[in-house]
């Protein structure tokens, strides 16, 4: 009988796509306006919020589904939407 795991893997889960359906377009970001707050990412409910390490990176738009939580969250204005 094969081990039961309580987890799952990320190397044996599929890659779930979720973004071919957004509701205001895609999030641009200035990075040169960015503080790297990373309220973005702590407020995105979609885990779209790329970051490389703790640096904020930009966003994966397999997953957004333009919600546009991001831009309301930015204290820079550095997070825009933009029509696809």
């Amino acid at each position: 009988m094969a081990e039961l795991k309580p987890w799952v893997e990320r190397s044996t889960s599929p890659r779930v796509r979720t973004g071919g359906w957004r509701t205001a377009g895609v999030p641009r970001a200035d990075l040169e306006r960015c503080t790297n707050c990373l309220l973005c990412w702590l407020y995105c409910p979609d885990s779209a919020v790329r970051l490389d390490g703790t640096t904020f990176v930009g966003f994966d738009e397999d997953v957004c589904k333009g919600c546009a939580v991001c831009v309301e969250v930015c204290p820079t204005d550095a997070i825009r939407m933009e029509d696809e």
